[in-house]
């Protein structure tokens, strides 16, 4: 199986499988890729419907010169517990690329993921900066949006800097947010029931929408609550290598 970067070739051939409408598992089958390189090569370059094969190669040049002129302590930070620093970073974009699929913005995504990966759960700004190599300003606007989900949270630290968190709660948080969205948009169907007339074809899939939807929110709230507990179970301390 070919190893190293994508050629200019492997990225032409992965735009001509997304416009023939092929999976990223065959497209990757025909290049003897892994699966999980073209999902990222795709996501962070425009997503299946604008990825562009001499873009993308632009792109990851430009990305290979800046990694070239970052000090090596700025891209791979020491790792504890032994970790293998490259296998972190590697792993980093992957959980990323995952979150963007799922629908999040690419740079509240690698804030989210850089939060979510660090044993603390929480970093500063200018941590955050150093760490993605990105303006204070894309920060700031990543935290705002993450903060408006419920995902993320600010507190101060014994130096008054301005951190932020995700704690144990952060799936809770989010799967609750996800359910009064849900939510919403029933109130929003209900709403057409009366405007089309209750009764008539298009208000009768909207009614039935609502009555799907409405299941799906309650259900989703409901087992949210009943497995909150699991996020909060605590690492078994290890154990005594001489027992």
């Amino acid at each position: 199986m070919p190893g190293g970067r994508l050629t200019q070739r492997e990225r032409q051939q992965i735009a001509l499988g997304l416009a023939d409408g092929l999976a990223y598992a065959e497209i990757a089958r025909n290049l003897e890729r892994p699966t999980s390189t073209i999902t990222r090569e795709v996501m962070r370059n425009g997503g299946p419907t604008a990825y562009r094969a001499d873009l993308a190669h632009r792109a990851t040049e430009q990305r290979a010169r800046r990694k070239q002129a970052t000090p090596r302590d700025a891209e791979t930070p020491a790792q504890a517990y032994g970790r293998d620093a490259q296998a972190v970073l590697a792993y980093e974009e992957t959980f990323t690329t995952v979150l963007i699929q799922s629908g999040t913005p690419k740079m509240m995504a690698r804030v989210m993921s850089c939060l979510t990966l660090t044993d603390t759960g929480s970093l500063t700004a200018a941590e955050l900066v150093q760490r993605l190599q990105v303006s204070p300003a894309s920060i700031s606007k990543a935290v705002a949006f993450l903060e408006s989900q419920g995902m993320v949270r600010r507190e101060r630290d014994e130096r008054r800097r301005e951190r932020y968190v995700v704690d144990n709660d952060i799936m809770y948080q989010s799967m609750m947010a996800s359910a009064r969205s849900t939510a919403h948009m029933v109130d929003i169907a209900r709403q057409g029931v009366g405007v089309l007339g209750s009764g008539t074809p298009a208000a009768t899939r909207l009614e039935n929408i609502a009555r799907f939807l409405d299941f799906v929110s309650e259900s989703m709230a409901r087992a949210a609550e009943q497995a909150r507990d699991i996020l909060h179970t605590q690492p078994e301390p290890p154990k005594d290598s001489t027992t």
